[in-house]
């Protein structure tokens, strides 16, 4: 599996780069997923973060706002829900929820959640911020909480690690970043004409459903057996279905614009 294996790589590896950076060991990255500095210049910040103080009616410096702009042109063309499935923490340990929960042969879910919900917690997270002047996600993000007691070597990262992985495994089957993630939401979203995409050829495809059985967001594929065509931009760029595919009727491609969507 080698794009998990990368993947998993770079997530680790950013990680790294964070701790190192906050310790004055080597400051390529020093800060967190919110808010960063890259190389001691370029200042990042979470687009979807800053939206929320916007709306909170917070000020935000021209620093905070041309780095939130700058992570937004990168992940919304690059790749669809890049972040999601190349940056974030949280995607390591749902999917090695995922895995347990296979091993184990979990089949039941506690709940039922349709994927919609997460579009539902983004409206409803900047509502809130408007309304109660905080920034809501941000302010009780799991994806935070993890990130920062990783970057900053704090104690509540295993309680943190423990409380994902347990909801994903008994819950529902990819239920915090598939159902839950308002950020992930966003990424959908705003990543609609990002330029990497995963092409689907029906003729060269056996109709063997491989790829639908380790997709993590099966609802992308709805085309697989039917029409050629791009993934959709919840697919998070996890390359599983490329892997997998032993007919190469599923590949990374550079979007022509001429493609149906």
């Amino acid at each position: 599996m080698k794009f998990t294996f990368v993947r998993h790589l770079v997530q680790v590896g950013i990680l790294v780069l964070f701790v190192l950076g906050n310790l004055g060991i080597f400051k390529f990255l020093e800060g967190n997923l919110s808010g960063s500095k890259l190389l001691g210049v370029l200042h990042l910040n979470d687009p979807f973060a800053a939206l929320q103080l916007f709306l909170a009616g917070l000020a935000l410096s021209t620093t905070a706002v041309i780095g939130a702009i700058i992570v937004l042109v990168f992940y919304a063309l690059i790749a669809p829900r890049a972040f999601c499935g190349w940056v974030c923490p949280v995607n390591i340990v749902t999917d090695l929820a995922n895995y347990i929960r296979t091993k184990i042969g979990i089949t039941k879910n506690l709940a039922s959640f349709s994927p919609k919900a997460r579009y539902y917690l983004l409206v409803l997270s900047l509502v809130l911020s408007a309304i109660f002047h905080i920034a809501a996600f941000e302010s009780v993000s799991y994806i935070g909480a993890l990130t920062r007691s990783v970057v900053y070597l704090g104690g509540s990262f295993f309680a943190i690690f423990v409380a994902i992985l347990l909801v994903d495994i008994f819950v529902q089957k990819r239920f915090i970043c598939g159902h839950l993630c308002p950020l992930g939401a966003f990424w959908a979203v705003t990543s609609k004409f990002s330029l990497i995409r995963i092409k689907y050829s029906l003729d060269k495809c056996k109709k063997c459903n491989e790829c639908l059985r380790v997709c993590p967001e099966t609802s992308t594929l709805n085309m697989v057996g039917k029409s050629d065509g791009l993934v959709s931009s919840e697919c998070i760029s996890c390359g599983r279905c490329v892997e997998i595919c032993n007919d190469d009727a599923l590949n990374f491609t550079i979007l022509n614009f001429g493609d149906k969507k």
